[in-house]
């Protein structure tokens, strides 16, 4: 395990420099060789998510051993949680502190500052396989206004904002997500308006703007892998492009939809297949796909392998696809 370890970590070197402020996957165990866990570093924060059984009586020697290497390997951490994913206690699968006393509670990536809350559910408040997406908002959305729908604490929307889009409204069902969102905003410098961070249900939140005839030139779709509410049902592996024509008519004409689809046992061609049919009217084009960075994979070629599901043309279960949108007239 040591050298599997070590391989690990010497594949993403180029992501460990001081001040250690940054954000990135240390390990993915699934696919480098140690299954159960994934390591991650916030900061000077650990982060490690444990899938395998938890005896709260006792501590693992498979799981102390690996934080005591990464520990050894990276003496400037100063605080560390394990996440047990199959925990019946809601705190243990939060995140029990193994050392240190602080976690951190800030970030920076690409040069944008995002607020953390490393034990605020079984995440971390801060998805790092979207990293390469936030740069392209960054660098693509300058003037442009987004929607930024089941936006969690924000952070896509966050790194659009502060590459130059010219509003985003963060729309989520979770006033404590959005309150993260506006804490990341604040951090950045960048003006907070009230009104763009919307409190509501995706569905009913859509018709209103439909109602209204207010146009976005760019709208994120990042919804979870299933949810129910009165008002419909979010089923990813069944229905995405139900989701994908609601949201077409509030998109200004040469907008972006940018899709996110987590289906894990979704392969990434059923996808992509949905996607180019949706295409065939001549109003959606996929313009690009978003790889999941190399530190979150754990594989430099696309892990088929290692996943319930095949994702080529993607390489990773995360499935982001840029496409651009033309308006009927």
């Amino acid at each position: 395990m040591k050298n599997q370890l070590n391989k690990a970590f010497t594949k993403r070197s180029h992501l460990i420099k001081p001040p250690h402020n940054s954000a990135f996957r240390l390990l993915n165990g699934f696919l480098e060789g140690i299954p159960g866990v994934i390591a991650e570093i916030y900061g000077k924060s650990l982060v490690c998510h444990y899938y395998g059984q938890f005896d709260p009586s006792t501590e693992d020697p498979f799981l102390t051993e690996i934080i005591t290497s990464i520990r050894d390997s990276f003496p400037w951490l100063t605080a560390g949680i394990v996440k047990e994913r199959k925990s019946t206690s809601s705190a243990h699968r939060n995140g029990r502190l193994v050392f240190g006393t602080e976690l951190d509670t800030r970030i920076q990536e690409n040069g944008v500052h995002y607020t953390l809350n490393l034990r605020m559910n079984r995440d971390t408040s801060f998805y790092l396989d979207t990293r390469n997406l936030r740069e392209w908002v960054h660098d693509h959305l300058n003037g442009k206004t987004v929607l930024n729908t089941f936006a969690y604490t924000g952070s896509i929307g966050v790194a659009a904002l502060a590459g130059g889009a010219s509003s985003v409204t963060h729309l989520d069902l979770s006033h404590t997500f959005l309150k993260m969102a506006k804490k990341s905003t604040s951090l950045n410098e960048l003006r907070i308006d009230p009104a763009h961070f919307q409190i509501g249900d995706f569905w009913s939140r859509i018709n209103q703007y439909k109602k209204s005839g207010r146009l976005f030139d760019c709208v994120i779709l990042d919804p979870p892998v299933f949810s129910k509410t009165r008002k419909g049902i979010i089923d990813l592996a069944k229905n995405y492009p139900r989701l994908i024509n609601k949201v077409r008519p509030i998109i200004a004409n040469n907008g972006y939809l940018i899709t996110i689809n987590n289906a894990l046992f979704q392969t990434g061609q059923a996808h992509h297949d949905e996607l180019s049919e949706l295409c065939k009217d001549g109003y959606l084009s996929i313009e690009s796909l978003i790889p999941i960075p190399e530190d979150c994979v754990g594989a430099v070629n696309a892990p088929a392998e290692g996943l319930p599901a095949n994702p080529a043309p993607y390489n990773h279960s995360t499935k982001i696809t840029v496409l651009n949108v033309k308006r009927k007239h």
